[in-house]
């Protein structure tokens, strides 16, 4: 079995080795090496070649954000960042996710889960997750070079809307997303006109305080509006509505498509969850949603996407080859729930088409 070969980068021989500790516990990775700055990070990724780096952002000479530039640059890695839940550190990890990083995971691991165990086996997953799929994507690009044969993306054309579906036909769309999301919600929603003509919920598995930034980021960037979700907001075409970090996002019928923001409970692990948005659609708009499941790990959205297909909804699926983790995506797919499975960018042009 090929293990998952991983870089640590930090300036502190403490967390160094706590990371390394943690990681090595589990008998599918191995930390190939280490690293104190930024710099040092670059030349033993062009050296080692792992399959997955995790980054610190503040340290000494070249930072962790300038350093996943370099790294994209030199020699693209999908990269893990560890960040502070600051405000300061929220805006420093979007910037590194702008810069190349794949996803993020808090440094104090209390905030991952109040449970030390849980905690750890979260990164453990993360990274196994993440260099796992650079692995199957890097040998399906192999494959297809030894047999002259185009990738994925070449062989799709922009997609046009599924046949016989019509925004007429529709309230609002629903995107849910996990690890890749940020970067892939981003790379959507910046591909989507102006006069967009329905509304857009996003379901981003995400801390309490980065959700805000993240909205904020997002709509500086994009033609449609993208704005944190509150209790009572109306939606309305144009306007995309990220649930908050930390509560579930559900929708109620009072003439208009009203948000409702739910507090979890404490059985429920993703907050907030793309089955609970794509439950409560089902249940406010039979047979009038788009549900769209991208990259992600596990299958939150496969039960809700159940429910929306009882009533007549559609689901769409990010494909495999542009998904950083194909785990929520693969699982609508598997159940045999999806009426189209497409690349990022398709997904985006055929929503862009839809009239």
């Amino acid at each position: 079995m090929h293990k998952v070969r991983v870089l640590v980068v930090d300036d502190s021989r403490f967390f160094r080795r706590r990371i390394r500790e943690i990681l090595t516990a589990d008998t599918g990775i191995v930390v190939i090496g280490e690293a104190t700055n930024g710099w040092d990070a670059v030349e033993q990724v062009i050296k080692l070649r792992p399959d997955v780096v995790t980054m610190d952002i503040e340290m000494p000479g070249l930072d962790g954000i300038s350093a996943v530039r370099e790294i994209m640059r030199r020699q693209p890695t999908p990269v893990l960042m560890f960040s502070s839940l600051t405000v300061e550190g929220t805006k420093a990890t979007l910037d590194a996710l702008d810069a190349g990083a794949v996803d993020f995971l808090p440094k104090r691991f209390s905030d991952i889960s109040s449970d030390a165990g849980k905690a750890r086996q979260q990164l453990q997953q993360r990274v196994q997750a993440v260099g796992r799929q650079r692995t199957l994507t890097a040998l399906a690009s192999a494959e297809r070079s030894a047999a002259a044969v185009p990738g994925p993306a070449a062989q799709h054309a922009p997609a046009r809307p599924a046949r016989g579906l019509r925004a007429s036909a529709l309230d609002v769309v629903i995107i849910g997303a996990s690890t890749g999301g940020p970067v892939a919600l981003r790379r959507l929603l910046t591909r989507l006109p102006a006069d967009f003509s329905l509304p857009i919920v996003l379901v981003q598995h995400m801390p309490a305080n980065f959700t805000r930034t993240f909205a904020q980021r997002v709509n500086e960037q994009c033609a449609v509006q993208v704005r944190e979700a509150e209790e009572g907001d109306v939606l309305r075409p144009g306007l995309a509505l990220l649930a908050p970090g930390g509560r579930h996002l559900g929708l109620i019928r009072r003439g208009v498509l009203t948000v409702r923001l739910l507090e979890p409970s404490a059985t429920q692990f993703y907050k907030p969850s793309v089955d609970v948005a794509f439950a409560s659609a089902a249940e406010a708009c039979p047979g009038r949603a788009l549900g769209i499941v991208l990259t992600g790990m596990g299958a939150d959205g496969c039960e809700g996407a159940k429910r929306l297909k009882q009533g007549g909804s559609h689901i769409w699926a990010q494909d495999e080859a542009t998904s950083v983790i194909y785990g929520m995506p693969a699982a609508v797919a598997r159940a045999g729930l999806t009426n189209r499975i497409l690349p990022l960018d398709s997904i985006a042009d055929g929503l862009a088409q839809l009239r």
